[in-house]
């Protein structure tokens, strides 16, 4: 079937060809004709800027359509849109500012670049009118950002919680379902292609944190970057935390969760979860002041109910929790891994920019000033802590006596013994992190006390 002669053509230039760009590409060629009898348009890729232009991408493109100067390509004016895969900060922040400026709408998956100069860039778009649209910078192919900009901007979201890295999602499922050690299933998902060769921005949590920045600032519109998102990894989770959590009938997670905290100096009223994750915070020790609007952004392996829809995202799928006051709960649930899904999310952003770009219209993005982060010694959370003890009479009286010492109150207990020493583990029931980490404190000086192994927070059901 050939396009028909009436149809708008929109020229279409792809920084970087990759992983994502040689999917988007793929997809392109797949879904012409389709795109074309539902929109109207036909997006013709023009220019591909490329590292070099003889490398084999197995793709039936013309050799002529590719160039190692990216910016040329932004500033052709046969060029409509721009797509930019390359990654990183720079060059990518300058193109892609400078498309905005030439009034071209860009399409990024980059959330390593909106989740620290985000602001500058929705700023310029808003300035020039067009689209700066990144679907794929938050949650692969789960649509979650079109929501939270559009659908939901009516909506008092308080909170935004999920799995957003797949290849951590990869890893604890190997680990819970199938006994592999963490650096087995490292290993797997390094050779599936989850995985990067150097894997520390997934495991230890900065993947995750871009996102939930991202997030973050669209849902509660203020500037929140990478820097404000405090994290933990999953390099520390053994098999004996997925044992210990399946006794307590938990899974282990990694969770990126962002939350706003809104009061005033008198009520000091903020937003407390559900009864397990009730977060309290007291202001600021010495004067008692809180800010209007305070925002918690963090990422951390997490103990989830087994009875929770999250406990049961398993391989390389995302799911995201978004808590508002009129809506309730939702939840978005898709493949979080892989160049084609990401594609996917890449193309629906293509589709819109060049329809509003068609229109003369553009969806700005909500953003504003920068954001008041609540610290993390500031929240409070039930936790999961595992120690080592010698396994003598009275020492989990002990050990129980330093929790009440500090207002932590253990709410369940699973041990181990092993000889001449037991590993225990205990849940506690909704505790300050100030309080908590003093009690870690005063454990590690007990001489009944040899290691303590794990110390994970626990969502609510």
């Amino acid at each position: 079937m050939s396009d028909s002669p009436d149809l708008s053509v929109v020229n279409v230039g792809l920084l970087g060809c990759g992983i994502v760009g040689t999917q988007l590409v793929q997809l392109l060629e797949e879904r012409r004709a389709t795109l074309a009898i539902h929109t109207g348009m036909r997006l013709e890729l023009a220019k591909i800027a490329v590292r070099s232009i003889s490398k084999d991408r197995g793709l039936p493109i013309d050799e002529s359509m590719l160039t190692t100067d990216a910016q040329s390509l932004v500033d052709d004016p046969s060029v409509d849109v721009i797509v930019e895969v390359i990654g990183g900060i720079e060059p990518a922040r300058s193109l892609i500012l400078d498309a905005l400026k030439a009034g071209k709408p860009v399409v990024t998956a980059n959330k390593e670049l909106l989740a620290n100069v985000g602001a500058e860039l929705y700023a310029a778009a808003e300035a020039n009118g067009v689209d700066l649209l990144f679907e794929a910078a938050a949650a692969g192919a789960i649509p979650i950002v079109r929501p939270l900009r559009e659908s939901l901007l009516g909506e008092d979201v308080r909170r935004v919680m999920g799995i957003v890295n797949g290849t951590t999602n990869y890893i604890l499922t190997r680990m819970t379902d199938d006994g592999v050690s963490y650096a087995e299933a490292l290993s797997e998902a390094q050779r599936l292609g989850y995985a990067e060769r150097d894997p520390t921005a997934d495991v230890e949590g900065y993947d995750a944190g871009a996102k939930a920045a991202i997030m973050a600032s669209i849902a509660f519109g203020a500037n929140v970057v990478a820097g404000d998102v405090y994290h933990e990894g999953i390099a520390a989770i053994t098999q004996d935390d997925i044992e210990f959590a399946r006794l307590f009938d938990y899974t282990i997670k990694l969770l990126a969760i962002a939350e706003v905290y809104r009061g005033d100096s008198e009520t000091a009223e903020v937003y407390r979860g559900d009864s397990e994750t009730a977060e309290v915070y007291r202001g600021d020790s010495e004067t008692g002041d809180t800010a209007e609007q305070e925002i918690g952004v963090r990422v951390y392996p997490a103990m989830v109910p087994n009875d929770h829809p999250l406990a049961s995202v398993r391989g390389s799928f995302n799911a995201v929790f978004i808590e508002g006051d009129a809506a309730g709960e939702l939840m978005f649930y898709g493949r979080g891994a892989g160049g084609r899904p990401t594609a996917s999310a890449v193309l629906g952003d293509l589709v819109d920019a060049a329809a509003n770009l068609q229109r003369g219209s553009f969806t700005p993005v909500p953003h504003g000033p920068r954001a008041v982060i609540r610290p993390i010694d500031a929240l409070a959370s039930a936790y999961y802590i595992g120690v080592t003890v010698t396994d003598n009479p009275g020492v989990l009286s002990t050990v129980a006596g330093v929790f009440g010492q500090h207002n932590v109150s253990i709410r369940a207990m699973q041990q181990q013994d092993s000889g001449e020493q037991a590993r225990v583990a205990f849940i506690t029931h909704t505790a300050n992190e100030r309080d908590v980490q003093a009690t870690l404190s005063d454990l590690r000086h007990l001489s009944e006390v040899s290691d303590i192994h794990s110390v994970l927070r626990v969502i609510g059901s």
